[in-house]
C-alpha cells in the first residue's frame, strides 16, 4: 500500500481520497515515512510537527465519514514556504530575526487550501527573506548540489516525495529555477492570479505566488483551487492545439546556457518536432534587451524600501549578501525607479506582441543543472523576462545531465493565458515523458 500511495499524482490522490479507496491518515503516514527517511540529509523543512499532521489528516477523514461536502483538495497535505503566514505554525522568513514568529492571521492562500479541504503539512525552508543567501536545504538528486532558491525547501520536498505539492514564491527565479534543479514541475502563474495577502513582500511589483508539483495537471489543480474568484478560471487546462507553435530562445543578452543545457534543448526541440510541433528559433527582440537592468532596478529599490527599517535596527543579524543588496537599493533614486516602472510597461507590450502568434516561448530555466555547491542558489537570469512582465511561466523536467542531475525546459505565454500555457505544457510533458527520481547521493 505504501509504495502505491507514494507513486500517486496529486490528481490521483484527490480522487482516491474522494472515493474513500484509502484514508487521508494512510496517505500522510506515507509522507511522514518519506520525510523520516531523507529529511536529515535534505533538510527541506523549517517547521514540521508529525502529530499535528496526523491530527489534520484524521479531521479530514472524519469530515469524509460524516458526509461533509469536500473540496478539490480534501485530505491533501501541502508544503508551504516559510514566508507564507500560518497561525498554527511559525513563519520565520529564513532569518534568525523572526525565529519563532507567530502571525495572528493566515495568508489568504492558506485559507483557500483549508477551504478546499486540504491542510498545511509544514513550512518549507526559504532562503533569507526569499532572496539569494543560501539556505540549509540540499538537492535530493545529489546532496552536494544546490536545490536552488529561494523556494528551496518546497522544490526539494516535492522531489523527495515528502508532499505531492508545495507553494513557493518568485521575485526573480525562485520557483522556476529550484523546480528545474530538483526535477519537478514549477508553475508561476500570471501576476496576481493567485492571492498574495499574508505573504512577505520583498519587491511588491514583482513578487508572485507559485507552486511545485510532479505533473502539470497537479499544478493546474492547486492553482485553480487558489485562484482569485474574479478570474474566469484561466488555469483550467484547455485542449492543446494539434500542432503547437513554439518560439525557442537559447541565449539572452545577459545569460547563456552551458553545453549540457544546449544539448538538452536541441534534443527537446527534436522530440517536439517529431510529435508535430513547430519549433522556430529566434533571437530576443532588440526592444527587450534591457529587461534585466529594468528588473534589477525595481527589485533592489523595492527591497530596500520594504526592509530598510528592519536593516537599520538589525543589520548585524542580516546576512552580508542581503546587506549589500539593500545598500545598493538605497542608492537608487526614486526617479530612476519610476522610469524603470514605466519602461516595464513598455516591455510588457513589446513582449506581448512578440508572443502574439506563438502558443508558448521556450527557453532554459537556468544556464544548466544545479551547481555543485551549497554556497550559491544558482543563476536566476533565465527567469527575468517572465518575472519582470508578470507573464506566466512553467518548467518541466526533460532529462538528466551527464552527472545525473535534472535539466528542465521553461515555457512562457502572454499575460492571462495560463490555461493555454498549461495545455501546451501538458502536451510537452506527454511527448517528453520524463520519469526520473532522485537518488540521494
Amino acid at each position: 500500500m505504501r509504495k502505491e500511495l507514494a507513486r500517486l499524482s496529486l490528481l490521483e490522490l484527490a480522487e482516491g481520497l474522494r472515493e474513500a479507496r484509502f484514508s487521508a491518515e494512510d496517505y500522510v503516514r506515507v509522507c511522514l515515512a518519506a520525510i523520516s527517511e531523507s529529511e536529515a540529509r535534505i533538510r527541506a523543512w523549517a517547521f514540521l510537527d508529525p502529530q499535528y499532521a496526523l491530527r489534520q489528516a484524521k479531521r479530514a477523514d472524519d469530515r469524509q465519514r460524516q458526509g461533509e461536502t469536500s473540496g478539490a483538495l480534501a485530505g491533501v497535505p501541502l508544503g508551504v514556504k516559510d514566508i507564507i503566514a500560518t497561525v498554527d505554525m511559525p513563519t520565520q522568513l529564513g532569518s534568525p530575526i523572526f525565529s519563532g514568529h507567530q502571525p495572528r492571521l493566515p495568508a489568504e492562500c492558506v485559507e483557500r487550501i483549508e477551504a478546499s479541504g486540504g491542510y498545511v503539512l509544514g513550512k518549507t525552508v526559504t532562503t533569507e527573506f526569499a532572496y539569494l543567501t543560501p539556505s540549509k536545504t540540499h538537492n535530493p538528486w545529489q546532496l552536494s548540489h544546490t536545490p536552488g532558491g529561494s523556494s528551496a525547501g518546497s522544490a526539494a520536498a516535492v522531489a523527495a516525495g515528502h508532499v505531492p505539492a508545495a507553494l513557493g514564491t518568485q521575485t526573480h527565479g525562485s520557483v522556476i529555477r529550484p523546480a528545474a534543479f530538483c526535477g519537478v514541475v514549477g508553475y508561476k502563474p500570471s501576476k496576481d492570479l493567485l492571492p498574495y495577502r499574508g505573504i512577505f513582500y520583498l519587491a511588491p511589483s514583482l513578487d508572485q505566488l507559485g507552486l511545485f508539483a510532479r505533473r502539470v495537471e497537479d499544478a493546474a489543480l492547486v492553482a485553480a483551487t487558489l485562484a482569485e474568484p474574479r478570474q474566469e478560471l484561466p488555469v483550467q487546462i484547455s485542449a492543446a492545439p494539434e500542432n503547437p507553435l513554439f518560439v525557442l530562445i537559447e541565449d539572452l543578452p545577459w545569460v547563456q546556457p552551458d553545453a549540457d543545457m544546449r544539448s538538452a534543448l536541441e534534443n527537446t526541440a527534436f522530440l517536439l518536432r517529431q510529435a508535430g510541433a513547430q519549433v522556430v528559433s529566434a533571437p530576443l527582440p532588440g526592444a527587450l534587451q534591457d529587461a534585466a537592468a529594468v528588473h534589477r532596478t525595481i527589485l533592489l529599490f523595492e527591497a530596500a524600501k520594504e526592509l530598510g527599517e528592519l536593516q537599520d535596527r538589525e543589520r548585524e543579524r542580516i546576512s552580508p549578501q542581503m546587506n549589500v543588496t539593500l545598500d545598493a537599493g538605497r542608492r537608487i533614486g526614486e526617479g530612476d525607479y519610476l522610469a524603470a516602472l514605466e519602461r516595464r510597461r513598455e516591455l510588457v507590450a513589446h513582449f506581448d506582441a512578440f508572443l502574439a502568434n506563438a502558443h508558448a516561448l521556450l527557453l532554459p530555466p537556468a544556464p544548466g543543472a544545479a551547481p555543485a555547491s551549497l554556497a550559491s542558489t544558482g543563476d536566476p537570469s533565465f527567469c527575468t523576462l517572465f518575472s519582470l512582465t508578470g507573464m506566466p511561466a512553467l518548467t518541466l523536467p526533460v532529462g538528466l545531465s551527464p552527472q545525473g542531475l535534472p535539466l528542465g525546459l521553461q515555457l512562457g505565454a502572454r499575460l492571462g493565458q495560463d490555461g493555454a500555457l498549461l495545455a501546451v505544457a501538458r502536451w510537452c510533458e506527454g511527448v517528453l515523458s520524463f520519469q526520473g527520481l532522485p537518488g540521494l547521493k
